[in-house]
């Protein structure tokens, strides 16, 4: 078991949380990563991404993040393979702490929170096999490779009628399926949708299993008079939500309507003093890795201003913790 002491700790290493750790190496102060035991984030399972810019020939999901934590790292973030189990803010004028999954102990100046999202999948045979062989959780990600193809989106409510909408300017064919015979989705989604002429609804349907071998072929069906039947496709969009994963700091900071932690306006800061948040842990309408990217640059900014001011302020009211911060400059 080992106690560390850090200018910055950073839970979460996925696109928010590196580039922060980026920035905040850069800025002088001392930064720790706990990266959980699955690193990297969503993009860990992702294959080929095309919309990241800087690689023009596109780049694998795990070679961009592997790319990431390289520079974070090179730059002199320290990252730990491990997970943070247990997260207690500061009390005024002293250090926030987590303890890790592994018993250790790291007390922060200041923690940008970078834990991210997770898709909410079917749970059904083949759906993890082939997630990167024709199932996805995101059309904006993954859309562009089905051009000309046909697709399946399943779910009932607005994300599964925008995730539809993107694919129909781009798939030969989209069909939704859901399992109950109305949706959920606003009217004025729906409507917007049935307009499109390449796109059919498959209502009463639940799915059973993702068909295929080495890719997608299609999406086995349950109807409702409990009879199956396979509906033939090349993609496999699972749309029925996103988990944001904000169980450490659920007990002391408001949640969005989405689950997601609220921040204060025009900043990355939480109601808890010292506490930033940066990706899909706060944001439910974009959840791409290059806004993600960019909210962790923002949160080391705002994190690297706000510790200055904690020092100028807390001069006057804690000379004990100004003395020791200034010693661990020197």
């Amino acid at each position: 078991m080992a106690e560390i002491t850090t200018d910055i700790a950073i839970i979460g290493s996925g696109p928010a949380g590196l580039t922060a750790a980026i920035y905040t190496v850069r800025a002088g102060l001392t930064t720790h990563i706990v990266g959980g035991y699955a690193w990297g984030g969503e993009l860990m399972l992702t294959g080929q991404v095309d919309n990241y810019p800087g690689f023009p020939d596109g780049i694998n999901g795990p070679d961009l993040m592997q790319r990431m934590r390289d520079q974070a790292e090179n730059q002199g973030a320290i990252f730990h393979d491990d997970q943070v189990d247990v997260y207690t803010p500061a009390p005024e004028g002293e250090l926030h702490t987590l303890v890790t999954m592994n018993g250790n102990t790291m007390r922060a100046r200041a923690v940008i929170l970078a834990t991210g999202s997770e898709a909410k999948w079917l749970g059904i045979p083949n759906e993890d096999r082939l997630r990167v062989a024709g199932v996805s959780a995101c059309a904006t990600c993954d859309g562009a490779f089905f051009r000309g193809k046909d697709v399946i989106v399943v779910g009932g409510g607005d994300t599964a009628m925008e995730e539809a909408f993107h694919l129909s300017h781009l798939a030969r064919n989209v069909t939704v399926v859901h399992r109950r015979e109305t949706f959920r989705a606003t009217p004025v989604m729906v409507e917007r949708l049935r307009k499109e002429p390449n796109v059919a609804f498959a209502l009463g349907r639940t799915p059973v299993s993702v068909e295929g071998e080495k890719h997608v072929t299609g999406l086995r069906v349950r109807t409702l008079d409990g009879s199956e039947e396979v509906m033939p496709a090349n993609g496999v969009f699972v749309a029925i939500g996103h988990t944001p994963l904000v169980q450490l700091v659920d007990r002391y900071v408001p949640l969005s309507e989405f689950g997601t932690v609220e921040r204060l306006p025009h900043s990355t800061q939480t109601v808890v003093p010292g506490l930033f948040v940066a990706g899909d842990v706060w944001d439910h309408h974009y959840r791409q890795a290059i806004t993600a990217a960019g909210d962790g640059c923002r949160a080391a900014i705002d994190a690297e201003r706000w510790l200055g001011a904690a020092r100028f302020d807390g001069a006057k009211s804690d000379p004990v913790l100004v003395e020791a911060m200034m010693a661990a400059d020197n």
